[in-house]
């Protein structure tokens, strides 16, 4: 379940072309393709005029941005599924469904554990600079949305009713919270209530907004999974958190891990999947400005006694950092003649 590695859309750019705008009679044409004609054609026609004159009436009345698939301001990962919304209505910032994001879903009947779990893989995402996308539902979705607003990060809620409905109703302030730091967005017009078969249907959005998909406490019937099936089917990475096996509430997460999907243990499993760098991270991901300088290419020999062997599992520990960065790391200190390879295969501090 790997795709290749991701190199982020350049603000600004547009990848690939926008669609051209519809044809004025597309609606005509598109009865036709339904079979109407005649009289039921014109009135069918007449009414989805109407009814479009009616949503975006409502949309700007609760101050929701239509964003069309001929737009070109249309989320670019989306464009690459296989059956991208038509439109977007969305309430908050409208570049938000554009950035570099992660999906974060789970059950909705979670355990404290898994809340948890949750809320610092949604904060630890946040910090790491990537918007956090999930569907605002009870349980793991609200967790991962808190998380990511209490790194004060960017958060992105896509639902099965109107961008201008609340649902379910005990989250409006988390409504409010998520439209002041990203955007709520929906394909389905002003008004549209939470009906079941509209779920899965915006399960799709979810992982297509993003460059791969973690599964937080899911069972084996759990909704997130279709959220995992649709990830597959846009070819976006899928990521599982495992649990206990004695509770049945992640048969679905290790079921998961079974076909293939990435085993996260920390958000390094999640960042090194997709391919993301932190921000300004360069060899130190980021963490300059928290004062964690043991990750970092030139201070790494300082965690090695001299003279002392490291097996590479040793330095894993100690650091935290993945084999293929630590490796990197290791390398250029063996250039810069500050650490020397054993026969044996540990590391040795020459300075």
């Amino acid at each position: 379940m790997v795709s290749e590695p991701w190199t982020p859309i350049p603000a600004g750019s547009v990848d690939p072309p926008a669609p051209k705008p519809p044809a004025a009679d597309y609606l005509d044409q598109l009865a036709a393709l339904i079979g109407l004609s005649g009289s039921s054609k014109t009135h069918a026609v007449a009414m989805a005029r109407q009814r479009a004159r009616e949503a975006l009436a409502a949309a700007d009345g609760q101050k929701l941005t239509l964003i069309p698939y001929s737009d070109r301001s249309y989320p670019p990962l989306l464009w690459h599924i296989p059956d991208p919304p038509i439109a977007l209505w969305i309430r908050g910032d409208p570049a938000a469904l554009s950035e570099p994001s992660v999906a974060i879903v789970g059950s909705r009947d979670a355990t404290p554990v898994g809340l948890a779990v949750a809320r610092k893989i949604g904060r630890e995402v946040a910090e790491a600079g990537l918007t956090v996308v999930s569907g605002m539902a009870r349980g793991i979705d609200a967790a991962a949305h808190t998380g990511a607003l209490d790194a004060g990060g960017r958060t992105v809620a896509v639902l099965g009713c109107g961008a201008d409905v609340v649902y379910p109703w005990g989250h409006r302030a988390l409504a409010d919270s998520v439209t002041a730091a990203g955007a709520i967005v929906s394909e389905l017009p002003p008004g549209s209530p939470p009906l079941p078969h509209h779920f899965p249907l915006r399960n799709r959005i979810i992982s297509g907004l993003s460059k791969g998909v973690v599964v937080v406490e899911a069972t084996e019937r759990s909704g997130s999974l279709i959220t995992a099936r649709a990830a597959l089917e846009q070819g976006r990475d899928v990521l599982a958190v495992p649990g206990a096996i004695a509770s049945g509430k992640h048969r679905g997460c290790h079921g998961l891990i079974k076909d293939g999907a990435r085993l996260v243990e920390t958000v390094e499993d999640i960042l090194e999947q997709v391919g993301w760098l932190r921000p300004g991270g360069g060899g130190c991901g980021g963490r300059e400005a928290s004062g964690d300088k043991s990750l970092c290419y030139n201070d790494l020999s300082t965690l090695m006694a001299a003279g002392e062997p490291y097996e590479l599992e040793d330095l894993v520990e100690r650091t935290g950092r993945t084999v293929p960065e630590l490796l990197a790391e290791l390398a250029d200190l063996e250039l810069s003649g500050k650490v020397t390879r054993m026969v044996g295969g540990g590391f040795v501090r020459l300075d």
